[in-house]
């Protein structure tokens, strides 16, 4: 596979031979990731995607989440991660992913949770009101389903309100725990990788992008919750989680609709309009 424009030019910086590249990595849906060697061993090199900005993405904010992580061994070990944000580079964990259907893996990801909510803090807190007026911005006001999705925006920011009055604390949160984003190796331990969206966050936030993300059943985010918090859920806790779920949807179709205004997902508006859908079946209900 040629290497032209794919091995950064300063890889001298990580590596004392050049970079063999094997393949292309499949799942990611911002960035561009490729399975290289160097010297026998198997690394990933991921190249930032170039349209980070409209994303709202802080590059910055995910290199000190990933130091922090990297120390206490939550993460891919750390290899590189290049000054401008353009790219990183981290140890390879192999592709057994996280998968929902075996409840053992729940005790797995609320431990991985414990211990990421309890890292340093990083000066990078998720402003969703600042998120959502960044997706508006690089969103196509003529785009089939903008009045649509703008229509969903008054009620969501109720549930903002709503969320801030039950949050408790910030902690650090990596923010996009789907499937694709765990890695178990084969000693049964669990990795987060991807920690672009790391930010301090209200953990209920994290949990609603896990329920929401990989689609927990009830008796899963029963199980989930109950391992996290490591006590009887209350019913506050089923309030916080549900103003989050809603949020949660809002920020996804928003982020769908800036890749599709920015070409990057052209085929992508039938879905934007079915979780446009979910969300108002989701808001119609009561907590």
């Amino acid at each position: 596979m040629p290497t032209t424009n794919i091995i950064p030019s300063d890889w001298w910086r990580w590596s004392d031979s050049q970079p063999v590249i094997i393949k292309p990595l499949l799942g990611g849906l911002t960035n561009l990731n490729y399975l290289i060697s160097v010297n026998h061993e198997l690394f990933v090199l991921r190249k930032n995607s170039a349209i980070s900005e409209a994303l709202n993405l802080n590059r910055s904010a995910e290199a000190k989440a990933l130091s922090r992580a990297d120390e206490a061994g939550l993460c891919a070990p750390l290899i590189y991660y290049d000054d401008q944000h353009q790219y990183m580079v981290s140890r390879y964990l192999g592709d057994k992913t996280w998968s929902v259907s075996i409840d053992h893996n729940l005790s797995l990801l609320a431990e991985l949770l414990r211990g990421i909510h309890q890292l340093p803090g990083i000066d990078a807190d998720l402003n969703v009101e600042n998120k959502i007026s960044c997706y508006w911005q690089a969103i196509d006001a003529q785009a089939a389903f903008t009045r649509e999705l703008k229509s969903l925006d008054s009620a969501v920011r109720t549930h903002i309100t709503s969320a801030k009055a039950l949050n408790s604390g910030l902690v650090l949160c990596h923010n996009d725990l789907l499937a694709s984003n765990l890695i178990i190796n084969d000693k049964d331990k669990l990795y987060a990788i991807d920690w672009e969206y790391a930010a301090m966050s209200d953990p209920f936030y994290e949990l609603a992008v896990i329920i929401e993300g990989n689609a927990l059943n009830a008796k899963q985010q029963q199980s989930l919750l109950t391992r996290y918090l490591r006590r009887p859920i209350s019913t506050l806790d089923w309030q916080r989680l549900y103003h989050w779920q809603i949020i949660y949807g809002y920020l996804c179709v928003l982020w769908y609709a800036v890749q599709y205004s920015n070409g990057a997902m052209p085929n992508i508006v039938s879905e934007i309009h079915r979780q446009i859908l979910a969300i108002k079946a989701l808001a119609a209900k009561d907590a």
